[in-house]
């Protein structure tokens, strides 16, 4: 019988993963609509003493299961750690809320005292900041030193909100002589743009006490990081700064470079992909040869930044013995500029600490001339289009006459092979046909599907041709783009929600400050996408997501009235319901 106690016991441990006062339910994709179903997390709650944390991850809890699990917790007054990020999977946006309320409620009626809270993928909009506003604000979160909030859709809505909320919270806990001295924030992939970032900055000056910020992704350009420098010139005990694909320019790297100055803690500066370019380049090099005594990872990856400016870079660090990797990959050194580099660096026998420079876009003076090579070469190519297709009726024409007049002709060139990249760079319903019967592979490989922004080119591309009266034209895009998408949406290091994202911008449907430049959305684009929702490749947890910008007045729009009708339909019928 003891046996069987200890055996039980053990497989309850394993089962709910408890460790120093936590009970986990990661990753089991329970559906909990209801009390009823949420039965067995309300039981293992309310008898386990001492209860610290609660780990959530991975399952998708409704209203009502939330309110039984809260009611659980309102007695739990040693809790301290939130990890319910991806908790939502499926619900509608206006169960959140109410979800996060009934939580928040009861944690405050417990006393409890958070230091984590970890809400990150959960797409829950402005909405959702509403739904932990008022804990936030609360002697809860006095405590509070991990904000995780990923990949949450907040927008400058909800960043604002949020700031608020951190603000109110110091002044609050300050009174009581206990200030909030939040250490971690992650607010990546929230499109807070530079009213969200201004707003957070205000947050961040106010505290004081940040030593990791994660914000990448949000589409702020100088004027937003600007604020978040002088915000972070008062955090001196930053030991980690990641602004990963944001748009700085020289205006918002030369602010970050002197704000640097005051951070003699920090170990990992991350500005890659943040168009840094040459002088702000130099600017962050002057401040790391200044300073940064313990830096151990500097990435200024993709940042438009010339041979000279990376070799002052490459000077800065020499001197840092506790470097461990620099990344100076997708920019504009040039063949001379990268062995200059590479030379330098192996001079002080730190070549290993130099990451790949094997993305590198060349010397900027040739880029530019490429540039506008492509362009007059675009131009020809139109031209050679139009062109080719007059020689085509005029061939045959002279074909038709010497039929009819029973004269021989004269011997035409064979006709060239099928050529994807022509089509690519050029589409049209009759070069699609004439790639033949393996027209779908061809394609599939010409495309980097491992790049989501390629992946997003190409389906509009390719969806341009679409002919919903030519079914011979639909099959071969339908089947085409099933090719590419299925291809890609398996493969481990695709990323889905940026296939998303850049296809957002691409529509005219989310601003970017990445250059991308919208296309002239036509009906084909959205009768194709309808067609791709449907299909079981494509994540059904991205569904929610463009059925709310398909949802929103845009003038990009406006000419695709019935095809977007019938898209936001279909995401209607395909979205998971609670």
């Amino acid at each position: 019988m003891a046996t069987d106690i200890v055996a039980e016991l053990a497989d309850s441990l394993a089962k709910t993963g408890v460790e120093d006062g936590e009970l986990s339910y990661k990753g089991q994709g329970r559906k909990l609509d209801d009390a009823q179903s949420a039965g067995e997390i309300v039981k293992d709650i309310e008898e386990f003493e001492g209860l610290q944390a609660l780990r959530m991850e991975g399952n998708t809890v409704g209203v009502e299961a939330a309110q039984a699990i809260a009611k659980a917790l309102e007695t739990k007054s040693d809790f301290k750690r939130c990890y319910w990020s991806d908790m939502f999977t499926g619900r509608l946006r206006s169960e959140i809320p109410p979800a996060l309320n009934s939580l928040g409620d009861a944690l405050m009626l417990a006393g409890a005292r958070l230091t984590v809270l970890d809400l990150s993928d959960n797409a829950f909009g402005p909405d959702g900041v509403k739904g932990i506003e008022k804990l936030l604000k609360s002697t809860a979160c006095f405590t509070l030193q991990e904000l995780r909030l990923n990949n949450c859709g907040m927008g400058i809505g909800g960043g604002k909100i949020l700031a608020a909320s951190l603000i109110q919270c110091h002044k609050l806990s300050s009174e009581k002589n206990e200030p909030l001295s939040l250490k971690v924030f992650v607010a990546g992939r929230n499109r807070l743009e530079n009213d969200g970032a201004t707003a957070l900055a205000q947050a961040f000056q106010l505290m004081g006490s940040l030593e990791e910020v994660h914000m990448p992704q949000n589409g702020i350009n100088h004027p937003g990081v600007t604020a978040l420098a002088t915000a972070m010139q008062h955090n001196p005990g930053l030991r980690i700064l990641n602004l990963n694909d944001n748009t700085f320019t020289e205006k918002g790297a030369v602010a970050m470079a002197q704000a640097l100055k005051h951070l003699h803690s920090i170990q990992v500066i991350n500005f890659g992909d943040c168009l840094v370019r040459p002088e702000g380049a130099k600017a962050i090099a002057e401040s790391v040869s200044e300073g940064l005594p313990v830096l151990k990872e500097l990435n200024l990856s993709y940042g438009e930044i010339t041979a000279d400016a990376a070799l002052a870079v490459v000077e800065a660090v020499k001197n840092k013995d506790q470097l461990e990797k620099l990344d100076l990959n997708g920019n504009y050194l040039g063949e001379d500029g990268c062995k200059a580099v590479k030379d330098t660096m192996e001079g002080v026998n730190m070549i290993s600490l130099l990451g790949s420079l094997s993305d590198d876009e060349g010397d900027p003076e040739d880029d530019e001339d490429e540039d506008e090579e492509d362009n007059d070469e675009d131009d020809d190519e139109d031209e050679d289009d139009v062109d080719e297709e007059e020689i085509e009726e005029e061939e045959e024409e002279e074909e038709e006459d010497s039929s009819s007049n029973n004269k021989p002709s004269t011997p035409v060139s064979a006709p060239r092979p099928p050529d994807v990249s022509s089509f690519l760079s050029f589409p049209s319903p009759d070069k699609l046909l004439k790639l033949g019967a393996k027209r779908a592979l061809l394609v599939q490989q010409q495309v980097d599907v491992t790049d989501a922004r390629k992946t997003a080119e190409a389906f509009l591309k390719i969806a341009s041709v679409y002919k919903e009266e030519n079914n011979d034209v639909k099959n071969a895009v339908l089947d085409t783009i099933d090719a590419i998408l299925s291809k890609a949406f398996s493969t481990p290091s695709f990323q889905g929600y940026s296939f998303v994202s850049v296809l957002l911008v691409l529509l005219g449907l989310i601003k970017s400050e990445d250059k991308i430049k919208p296309v002239v959305v036509v009906p084909g684009h959205l009768q194709a996408l309808e067609h791709v929702v449907r299909q079981d490749y494509f994540p059904k947890e991205n569904v929610a997501v463009l059925e709310a910008f398909m949802s929103r007045s845009n003038k990009s729009l406006e000419s695709c009235g019935n095809a977007r009708n019938g898209l936001q339909s279909t995401l209607q019928r395909v979205r998971p319901q609670s």
